[in-house]
């Protein structure tokens, strides 16, 4: 990527820099006042929520180095969904950990493959670490992702309505709210789609990855004004907002990535 002027007349290696260290201090003073939050809670874990504070940092420094191209974010990415796995078996979400542990984890390895495969991680000229060269999908492609996340909305949508269903019957909720299963299941079916289109280096990931966060937003928005909110609903929403920051960066840096081949090989 070029180091020419670029945003404000100031260089792109230059502005990164100081975006990347203001997207991780936000988004790390958001992942610990979270598990500070949690951690002062009558039921909390105290040693196992700091192992999954230290896997959320992970994931944050995951998240920047891939809005950025580093090849290294995919050793952060096998720590934090390493950590996830362990946190949702320990606790018994066994949905989450089979997501984390026969998905998640093992995409980080083809995310690695694949980038290697289109340059990142070589030493250039300069003596520095070369970014991954970004590929865009076709009109077809973007046709075909379209499809499969209206798809898989649905059946997640139908799932988790046929769960609430058996909830509501059973008195253990007092109404099914149709529009938080919607957003769940699109941010869900979201997030399958753009770690399949990250670990295959396609720079329209981040077109998605920027719906993950905006709808993230809402959702934790839609919380924060019911009745019974807490400061941690507040914190996600900043956290959130972080993630949408670093994302629309991504989506600017990936673009650029792009730029000197469009094939989609």
């Amino acid at each position: 990527m070029s180091s020419g002027k670029g945003i404000f007349g100031i260089s792109d290696k230059k502005f990164n820099f100081w975006f990347n260290m203001f997207i991780l201090v936000g988004m790390i003073t958001a992942v610990v006042v979270v598990n500070v939050l949690k951690i002062r809670s009558q039921d909390a874990i105290t040693v196992k929520q700091i192992v999954v504070a230290v896997g959320a940092i992970m994931g944050v420094v995951n998240t920047v180095l891939s809005a950025n191209g580093n090849i290294w974010t995919f050793l952060f990415g096998i720590i934090d969904v390493s950590i996830g796995a362990y946190a949702n078996y320990d606790s018994g979400n066994m949905g989450q950990f089979a997501q984390h542990a026969f998905y998640f984890l093992p995409m980080q390895f083809i995310g690695y493959w694949q980038w290697r495969k289109r340059g990142a991680g070589k030493k250039t000229e300069d003596g520095e670490t070369s970014k991954v060269k970004a590929r865009r999908l076709t009109g077809r492609q973007w046709i075909y992702v379209a499809l499969a996340i209206i798809l898989g909305t649905a059946l997640c949508y139908g799932i988790l309505y046929w769960i609430d269903l058996k909830q509501l019957q059973a008195g253990k909720i007092a109404e099914i709210d149709r529009a938080k299963l919607f957003l769940d299941s699109f941010v869900l079916v979201l997030n399958f789609a753009g770690q399949i289109l990250m670990s295959y280096a396609y720079a329209d990931q981040w077109y998605l990855w920027n719906l993950v966060n905006i709808f993230s937003i809402m959702l934790w928005t839609n919380r924060l004004m019911s009745v019974g909110s807490d400061s941690y609903t507040i914190v996600m929403v900043i956290k959130y907002s972080f993630y949408l920051l670093n994302s629309l960066n991504g989506l600017r840096i990936w673009l650029k990535l792009s730029r000197p081949q469009l094939s989609t090989e």
